[in-house]
């Protein structure tokens, strides 16, 4: 099929208010010319773009987040003769791709925006009949095989028979940045591109807890990588070694509070990260009552020492839930990799933390001065 243009189609953007909806509809198309050639107009809640490359503009577009859905279309001028001879070109070319036989039902879906002398409906039946002039094909307007769009927008018509699914959300930048904690397992990615999704920007950071685990980050890596296939520009990626933090909790601190004071320690970092990026909150793959570190009682003592917000977009959902998101962006298969578990998990870890008694015990380990000492030997992934 020899197309035309593409029709881009957004969601919840066209419910804000016009000027909010011009700066997001502004960053959507900066977002997708970041990974693609292409001309771009925008008119009426619909943006037409004109790729270079029409199978690198599907694999861009289904992955860039604030799209809904997306059609390959042909187009051609508001006059009847036109539209006939435009139909019949197009479903005579997707009998000899395959597409389409004579033997197969199809419908007529119409849409029309401006003042025209004919309706909707008329437009519908008039390309029903070039349709059936021109393969015999039977008519079934409640399930067809073959749904064939026809969009009129006043001087100019398209079609079209694909209505391919987007991601949704909002565009990527027009909510502010996050630290995403990062690790190599099932759930932080997930939650990284969920919040993505919500259209953050997202600066991710590994803890290497190295000697308590392996010392490669390339699962990690991997994983960031796969999460640039839905962001405009690279990930930037901060890795915190953090053995010998891990280390001062083990010897000076209660071991039933080691990951208490672990997960601490992350948020406190992460805060710091934050405020040299300027990002506004933290994100993490909590799943309530998940891991010992994800008890109520837990999650309000490693969060109490960190005054920026953390958010934690998978708290509700189960393991079957995050796995199947994230089976369908693409990071599960990363993430089941081996991969040495952290031998610094002690035997019994402490699920129902004291407020008032981790205090205590991170003014024992002298907390402030064991972050700086992190925070100062972070480096980026680009130093």
């Amino acid at each position: 099929m020899d197309y035309d243009l593409i029709i881009v189609r957004y969601g919840e953007i066209g419910v804000k208010s016009p000027k909010v909806r011009r700066r997001f509809e502004n960053k959507l198309i900066s977002n997708i010319k970041r990974k693609l050639k292409c001309e771009i107009d925008i008119n009426q809640g619909r943006i037409f773009l004109y790729p270079e490359n029409f199978n690198d503009a599907r694999e861009v577009l289904s992955k860039t987040i604030g799209i809904v859905s997306f059609s390959p279309a042909v187009s051609t001028e508001t006059d009847f003769d036109i539209i006939e001879e435009t139909v019949n070109k197009y479903v005579k070319n997707l009998i000899s791709e395959g597409s389409f036989s004579p033997e197969n039902s199809f419908a007529i879906r119409c849409r029309r925006v401006g003042t025209h002398e004919f309706s909707s409906h008329e437009m519908a039946g008039f390309c029903g009949s070039v349709v059936v002039k021109a393969t015999g094909a039977p008519v079934d307007l409640s399930n067809p095989d073959l749904a064939l769009f026809v969009e009129v927008r006043d001087n100019k018509t398209y079609v079209y028979h694909e209505k391919i699914q987007g991601i949704g959300g909002l565009p990527i930048g027009t909510q502010g940045k996050v630290i995403a904690l990062l690790s190599g397992g099932i759930d932080s990615p997930v939650a990284a591109f969920l919040m993505m999704k919500r259209g953050v920007e997202v600066i991710a950071l590994h803890f290497n807890n190295y000697p308590y685990t392996g010392k490669s980050n390339e699962k990690v890596l991997k994983i960031v990588d796969k999460l640039n296939e839905y962001s405009p520009t690279p990930i930037k990626f901060y890795e915190a070694g953090y053995g010998e933090y891990l280390k001062k909790c083990i010897e000076d601190a209660p071991i039933r509070l080691t990951c208490v004071l672990c997960k601490s320690g992350m948020y406190r970092i992460a805060e710091e990260i934050a405020e040299k990026e300027g990002a506004l909150a933290i994100v993490d793959g909590s799943s309530l009552g998940q891991v010992a570190s994800q008890t109520l009682p837990n999650i309000l003592a490693t969060r109490y020492p960190t005054s920026m917000p953390v958010l934690s977009p998978l708290i509700g959902l189960d393991k079957i839930e995050i796995e199947e998101i994230g089976k369908k962006i693409g990071t599960l298969d990363i993430s089941i990799l081996p991969a040495p578990e952290c031998t610094a998990v002690p035997q019994y870890p402490e699920t129902n933390a004291k407020l008032d008694k981790v205090l205590e015990v991170l003014d024992e380990i002298n907390f402030d001065a064991e972050v700086k000492k992190v925070v100062s030997s972070i480096k980026d992934r680009e130093s």
